[in-house]
């Protein structure tokens, strides 16, 4: 099954027709020639210009649409414009490779038990970085600082398989009241469409 999503009907100002020469609002020179002084201070100074005009929305935090997205913290993804939503409709809950770890059951235990969700859409992506690594990088950690991280890499080489592991890790978890809409896709990131994984 297919399902496609709309990402960005045009490039917008500053984009272009390649991933490595896209620039974004938040882009800034490195080194002690940067106008704006660090990153972070740029964010400062972009935060105090929107709440200039900010208006409280007179929201509550339970997400309009009942859903939580767990998703890749990857760049290039853009979740609210890809998927039609608007601030207020979803909770979002973003790691490295959208897999469903035991902080993101935390977070989905707490999103529908106490802020009314129902349903769980996980999103993988084209040319992830952990497609790349192994779980021998918590070797190399332990080797460069005398500690072995608690944590799994979770690294994986089939991404509609690391998919399906997290769509079963939501199906099975005890915690979660919710797991009859749980349902799990590829966003591709040179086309911006999303593709529906089987879940069998």
């Amino acid at each position: 099954m297919m399902f496609f999503v709309p990402f960005h009907s045009g490039p917008g100002p500053g984009v272009t027709s390649t991933v490595m020469n896209m620039s974004t609002s938040a882009s800034v020179p490195a080194g002690p020639e940067a106008p704006h002084g660090t990153v972070t201070d740029r964010l400062v100074e972009a935060n105090a210009r929107y709440a200039a005009s900010f208006t409280d929305p007179g929201m509550d935090a339970r997400p309009v649409l009942q859903v939580a997205v767990v998703a890749c913290m990857d760049a290039r993804l853009d979740l609210h414009a890809a998927l039609g939503l608007q601030l207020g409709d979803c909770h979002t809950i973003r790691n490295a490779g959208g897999v469903v770890t035991d902080d993101v059951i935390r977070s989905l235990t707490i999103s529908q038990r106490k802020l009314g969700t129902r349903s769980v859409v996980l999103i993988h992506h084209t040319g992830c970085g952990l497609e790349s690594l192994t779980e021998d990088f918590r070797s190399e950690l332990e080797m460069e600082v005398g500690q072995r991280p608690a944590w799994a890499v979770e690294a994986f080489r089939d991404v509609d398989q690391d998919v399906r592991q997290s769509m079963r890790r939501v199906r099975t978890s005890p915690f979660l009241l919710h797991t009859d809409d749980v349902r799990g896709f590829v966003f591709d990131v040179k086309t911006g469409l999303l593709r529906e994984v089987d879940p069998a």
